[in-house]
């Protein structure tokens, strides 16, 4: 009987007559139906939220993409003008035995070895910064508490280590190909001309 009172107090209160929030579990904490109780899962209750997450990583990923080929695009522009100043030494490695594809191949490697050095210079301080955020948390707005469950002020983000993985694995193998096209003109040089430094 006080259980009753108290919740048709609760229910004067907050304007919800007949609902209740109750969580009842296994020992593998899995939901159990209880008959004449509508479950909702916070799959449900947080729907809201997670539209505004799934927005936010749409806007995130067309961000990543500019990011990725202004970078790209910078690595290219290296790449070409690497070898236009560099004709002599390609006619060199001609002129010393070297077939034009593996004079290319050394160019394209060249160019890989940018995202690699890239990689390390930038988790130098990426490292110390994703790990203070993943300590301190990000702030969630108070707007967030109107989702009919409880939010906390700060949520911790989980950096896996697959997502890392491929983050650079797919640094690695863009900026290969970038250094891989403009590579290919060594391949239609012509080793004298290269040698005299004639723009070619």
């Amino acid at each position: 009987g006080q259980i009753w009172m108290a919740l048709d107090q609760l229910w004067q209160i907050t304007g919800q007559e007949g609902q209740v929030t109750f969580f009842i579990a296994n020992k593998d904490y899995a939901p159990i139906e209880v008959s004449g109780w509508n479950f909702k899962s916070h799959h449900i209750l947080l729907k809201e939220l997670d539209e505004i997450i799934a927005t936010k990583k749409a806007s995130g990923l067309i961000m990543y993409g500019l990011l990725m080929a202004i970078a790209l695009l910078a690595i290219f522009d290296t790449q070409v003008l690497s070898i236009f100043r560099r004709q002599k030494e390609i006619g060199t490695y001609i002129a010393l035995g070297m077939t034009r594809w593996q004079v290319v191949g050394l160019f394209t490697v060249e160019g890989s070895m940018y995202s690699l050095l890239a990689t390390l210079v930038g988790s130098l301080y990426g490292l110390p910064l994703l790990l203070y955020i993943a300590s301190m948390g990000i702030a969630m707005p108070t707007a967030s508490q109107d989702m009919g469950v409880s939010v906390p002020e700060r949520i911790f983000p989980v950096y896996g280590f697959l997502l890392i993985l491929t983050t650079v694995v797919l640094v690695v193998i863009s900026s290969t190909i970038v250094s891989f096209l403009p590579a290919r003109k060594i391949a239609k040089m012509n080793p004298v001309d290269a040698l005299k430094g004639k723009i070619q």
